[in-house]
């Protein structure tokens, strides 16, 4: 019987020095509470960059702020100069919009010469002759007959294709849009245009 029990406590012995070495050999975290499990050394250092990068001044947090504002605004700069949609203005998102940009930008669009031509007219307008000056009158005339007809027809017909092609998204809104954008000279235009002209959207 003596020797039984002599035998169970060196067993016993034995197994708690062999649990203390194990313990021994894991490294600690001395951050990590005690009587839990010491984290992942990935863990850790994720722990410790979120605590790094966590401002703890309202100086701190306002510098953050603006830089955070910074690179958002050269995200979106970029993606109005590339079409990027994951970084776009919310008015520029979508299919939709998409869509109608292209096809915008794939047509001439009379209401896009309305600058150039505005300025030929007004030189016109201020020479010192009653026949040019009637002439400069007649041309304002007919580029703003001609821009309302073409935006008619263009929204006409926007719409059709819209509606063709995105039956069951929504279209509000695209066809202003659209119409807007055909007001701005095609290398003023933004986003930029991904589409030559006469290319098929």
């Amino acid at each position: 019987m003596g020797f039984v029990f002599r035998s169970r406590a060196k067993d016993e012995k034995a197994s708690a020095d062999k649990a203390d070495m194990t313990d021994s050999k894991q490294t600690r975290d001395p951050q990590a509470p005690k009587g839990r499990p010491t984290p992942k050394r990935s863990e850790a250092q994720t722990q410790r960059r979120s605590v790094a990068s966590t401002p703890t001044t309202r100086k701190d947090a306002a510098k953050r702020q603006r830089d955070d504002r910074r690179a958002a605004m050269d995200r979106q700069r970029q993606a109005l100069a590339t079409g990027d949609e994951r970084y776009l203005p919310a008015r520029d998102k979508g299919p939709v919009r998409r869509f109608a940009r292209d096809w915008v930008d794939s047509r001439f669009n009379v209401a896009e010469f309305f600058l150039p031509l505005a300025v030929v007219i007004l030189v016109m307008s201020v020479v010192n002759n009653t026949a040019i000056k009637n002439i400069a009158l007649l041309l304002w005339l007919v580029v703003i007959v001609l821009i309302v007809l073409d935006a008619v027809v263009s929204g006409i017909r926007l719409r059709g294709r819209l509606a063709e092609r995105f039956p069951d998204q929504n279209r509000k809104g695209a066809v202003a849009y659209a119409l807007m954008r055909s007001l701005q000279m095609r290398r003023l235009r933004l986003p930029k245009p991904q589409v030559k002209r006469g290319e098929r959207p």
